[in-house]
């Protein structure tokens, strides 16, 4: 335990990133923290690795410099030097057989000018955005599907073929009924103060929602990126925020599932992990939705009957390395896929050309990767490692004529890996929170709640972190030790 200071112990539940950002903030305020993990290994969807000797991701890549939280974090373990820009970011959409460049001037898929999704929709998709200024408004309440709503105003082909593959890469849910609130809240707040979608959109790029570069830079410190990486691997972060908080005093078990909570009077809490129980003056639940359901089931049952409910999404990530002089021309970093063209595939990152560190770890080797998978598509990701493989190399030609073998693939399944977001997410999310408001010393965190980005996780993380700081009470400095 952490035996130079008497702050009240802690235990987080999850080492997700999540769990890891709360512990560190915890522990650097002076509490005794104990994190635990039910898996063997830390990090949650965030995994460094290696294929034939090159390091990639297996797990999210990247970190979205928009926000200031991840970039704060990763530079506060001590990975600010390793920080690194896209080499590239222009990307494609693999539509009706082509790869076409990535329209410019839209907010998640939606455009601001009709012209400007010119060569990647039909004729008549172009001419159905235009007639969004004839239609009267359209009142969308306290929420709407995103999808629902963008097809209503410029028709279904912009939704199908740039709203749906942008929102699946994040989400890999449907469109359809991802919220519009929770997924994308600035072009929400707008389009309830706008008369048409088309201003909705405009006033978001005028306010500067969509990032400009240089809001980007002054954030970062590295120039205009609105995405960043890490050298060696976004998955290399949970191991530096582990070897923080171990060296703020903190201990971390792996292998070590939370089982069951039990009240100790009007604030305290006993965590059950195996033969293990923990005395806490306060507990962090930053595990996925289900898992915490079952975890409140006896002291909050409303807020353990809407986690319940909480729908996940599995995926895989496919990686391949190739012989570069067996490669052909590839554009920018990668393309994504519409759903509707009926392709295995979600998308593609040529991590080769997007991360710097990656070409340089491997100079020999082209890597690259694949997604599969989407909410209501298990079957897919359970495929045999060699049917992805088979999938991905076949999409892959299709779209960019790649014909080579490669010489080593690896594939990484994230099942039950994303939290959906409907209509309504938001509202349920309020809830879990007013009914945990009402345990003292306990609080919840992670993705299913604010969002499903790396920054978004660790803001989850620090509210709750902050929310226990401002309520602690000190304790008895031998509170807190297994028994």
């Amino acid at each position: 335990m952490n035996a130079d200071t008497t702050g009240p112990h802690v235990v987080v539940a999850g080492g997700g990133i999540a769990g890891l950002a709360a512990a560190h903030r915890l522990a650097l305020a002076g509490h005794r923290v104990t994190l635990l993990e039910a898996g063997p290994r830390l990090g949650g969807k965030l995994l460094a690795g290696e294929i034939a000797g090159a390091p990639v991701d297996l797990g999210a890549e990247s970190l979205l410099a928009r926000r200031p939280e991840a970039v704060a974090l990763a530079r506060a373990v001590g990975l600010g030097d390793r920080l690194q820009a896209p080499v590239t970011t222009t990307a494609s959409v693999w539509s009706r057989g082509a790869l076409v460049p990535m329209p410019k001037g839209h907010v998640m898929g939606v455009p601001g000018d009709a012209h400007a999704v010119d060569g990647l929709l039909s004729e008549e998709g172009v001419r159905r955005i235009g007639r969004d200024g004839e239609l009267p408004p359209t009142a969308i309440g306290e929420d709407i599907a995103i999808g629902a709503y963008v097809a209503d105003r410029m028709g279904h082909e912009v939704v199908d073929r740039l709203v749906e593959p942008l929102l699946g890469g994040v989400y890999a849910g449907d469109a359809y009924r991802i919220s519009m609130r929770a997924a994308v809240p600035a072009l929400f707040e707008a389009a309830r103060h706008h008369p048409t979608l088309t201003a909705a959109v405009r006033a978001v790029q005028q306010a500067g929602a969509t990032v400009p570069a240089d809001a980007a830079g002054a954030a970062t410190g590295l120039g205009g990126s609105v995405f960043l990486g890490i050298e060696g691997g976004v998955g290399t972060l949970p191991g530096a925020v582990a070897d923080a908080i171990r060296a703020a005093g903190g201990t971390i078990l792996t292998d070590a599932p939370v089982t069951a909570l039990r009240r100790t009077g009007p604030t305290g809490w006993e965590v059950v992990s195996g033969d293990r129980v923990l005395t806490a003056d306060a507990v962090v639940l930053a595990t996925p939705a289900g898992p915490a359901a079952a975890l409140l089931a006896p002291h909050a049952p409303a807020a353990s009957a809407e986690l319940d409910a909480v729908a996940y999404a599995s995926m895989a990530l496919i990686t391949l390395a190739f012989r570069c002089s067996d490669m052909p021309a590839l554009p920018g970093s990668g393309f994504l896929v519409p759903p509707v063209d009926g392709h295995t595939i979600k998308a593609s990152t040529f991590s080769s050309r997007k991360w710097g560190w990656v070409a340089d770890g491997a100079p020999d080797l082209f890597v690259l990767r694949t997604s599969v998978g989407r909410h209501g598509e298990e079957e897919q990701v359970h495929r045999e490692d060699a049917d992805l493989v088979a999938a991905s190399l076949k999409d892959l030609a299709a779209a960019t004529g790649l014909a080579a073998r490669p010489v080593a693939t690896t594939v990484t399944r994230w099942t039950g890996g994303l939290p959906q977001y409907p209509v309504g997410h938001l509202d349920r999310v309020a809830r879990v929170r007013e009914a945990v408001a009402a345990l003292p010393g306990l609080r919840v965190a992670g993705a299913a709640y604010d969002g499903v980005g790396i920054p978004a996780c660790i803001a989850s993380a620090h509210r709750a972190a902050d929310e226990i700081i401002a309520t602690s009470k000190r304790t008895d400095p031998g509170a807190g030790h297994s028994r």
